[in-house]
C-alpha cells in the first residue's frame, strides 16, 4: 500500500482511508456491523497495508469507536503504526449542548471520544460540519487547546463552503491558532462541485483532501438497473443527492470497467487517486471485496482517453452534503 503525506503536513498515511461508519450497532442502522462481524473486515484492511482509519462520535452514536479502539488495538502492536480520525459536531443526545463546535462541546466531546477509542489521543481531529451558531473564534480557540493538551496531534475539516473554510483558517492565523490540515469533502464522479472553489483553496493552500462518500454511496459500483444492497435500499440521503441524470456516468464507469476487465468500483476509485488534491479516499467495506477494490484500485493506471470519457457525462449539482 503506498504512503502519502497528508497535505503539507509530514504525516504519512496510506493511499486509501477506511472509514469505521459501517462498523458498531446494526441498531443505529440495519446495514452496521457489530463487533465480530467487523473483525475480520478491519484485519483484511491492516493485512493489505490500510494504516488510515476515519470514524466519528455519533457513528452507532459512540459505539463505533468502541468498536474501532477495540479492534485497532487489535491489530497493531503500537499506537504508532496507524492514524486514526475521529470527528465532532453532531448532536450525541437531544440535550442542549450535546451537539455543535462550542467549547463546552468540543472539549466535552474529545475526552469521551478518547475514552471510547481507548487511547489518550488521535492523530486527527475534525469538525463534522460548520456550526453557524457558534463563532468561528471560540471553535478554532477550543481546538487549538486540543492540540495543545496532546489529545489531538492534527485537526480538520469536514463539507462546508470554501468561503467558510478560508474565513476558518484566516481566523486560527489571527490567533495564532492551529490550522486545519484536512479537508473531508462530498466528492466523487457524480458529484464534483468541489471542484470549482475548494479543491483550488485546498491545493493553494497545502491542505489534504480525504474524500467521503468516493463511490456515490455504491452509485458507481452497478449500473441503474441492476439490484441495490441493503443499505442503498433504505438510503433516503443518497436519493436526494443523486438522479437519473447521473446514470450517464454511472455507464461511462460500467464502459471504461468493461473495456479493462475491471470492477466498477475499481475504476471509480481509480479516477478519483489521479486527482491531483485527493490524498485518499474513505471508503466503507461491510463485505471483503469492498477492501480488495478499494486497495486494487490504487495500482490501476487510467489513460487520458479513459478520464476524458468518465468526466464528459457530467452534469453540474446543485451544493449538496454540507448539512
Amino acid at each position: 500500500m503506498q504512503q502519502i503525506r497528508l497535505g503539507n503536513t509530514g504525516l504519512q498515511v496510506s493511499r486509501i482511508c477506511l472509514g469505521m461508519m459501517s462498523y458498531g450497532s446494526p441498531d443505529w442502522r440495519d446495514w452496521v456491523l457489530d463487533l465480530d462481524a467487523s473483525r475480520p473486515l478491519v484485519r483484511a484492511a491492516v493485512d493489505a497495508g490500510i494504516t488510515f482509519f476515519d470514524t466519528a462520535d455519533m457513528y452507532s452514536l459512540g459505539a463505533s469507536e468502541e468498536v474501532t479502539g477495540t479492534l485497532l488495538r487489535e491489530c497493531f502492536a503500537d499506537r504508532e503504526d496507524y492514524v486514526l480520525a475521529t470527528k465532532v459536531f453532531m448532536p450525541m443526545s437531544d440535550r442542549p449542548n450535546a451537539g455543535g463546535l462550542s467549547r463546552k462541546h468540543v472539549l466535552a466531546s474529545i475526552d469521551a471520544s478518547l475514552r471510547r477509542l481507548g487511547t489518550d489521543h488521535v492523530d486527527l481531529y475534525q469538525i463534522h460540519r460548520w456550526d453557524p451558531g457558534t463563532p468561528i473564534e471560540e471553535t478554532m480557540e477550543a481546538l487549538h487547546d486540543v492540540v495543545r493538551a496532546g489529545k489531538a496531534r492534527y485537526i480538520g475539516a469536514s463539507s462546508m463552503y470554501a468561503w467558510q473554510f478560508a474565513k476558518a483558517q484566516h481566523t486560527a492565523d489571527l490567533g495564532g491558532w492551529t490550522r486545519f490540515v484536512s479537508m473531508q469533502d462530498h466528492y466523487n464522479l457524480i458529484y464534483r462541485e468541489e471542484e470549482r472553489e475548494m479543491h483550488p483553496l485546498c491545493l493553494d493552500q497545502g491542505v489534504g483532501v480525504i474524500p467521503w462518500s468516493p463511490l456515490a454511496r455504491g452509485r458507481l459500483t452497478r449500473l441503474p438497473e441492476q439490484a441495490t444492497t441493503t443499505r442503498a435500499g433504505s438510503d433516503p440521503i443518497a436519493d436526494r443527492m443523486y438522479g437519473e441524470a447521473d446514470d450517464a456516468v454511472v455507464r461511462a464507469v460500467a464502459e471504461v470497467a468493461k473495456a479493462r476487465d475491471l470492477p466498477m468500483a475499481r475504476v471509480a476509485l481509480a479516477w478519483m487517486l489521479h486527482r491531483e488534491t485527493v490524498t485518499a479516499p474513505i471508503v466503507g467495506a461491510t463485505r471483503a471485496g469492498h477492501i480488495e477494490d478499494a486497495v486494487a484500485a490504487v495500482d490501476v493506471e487510467l489513460g487520458d482517453d479513459e478520464i476524458a470519457a468518465l468526466e464528459a457525462p457530467y452534469v453540474p449539482h446543485p451544493v449538496l452534503g454540507h448539512t
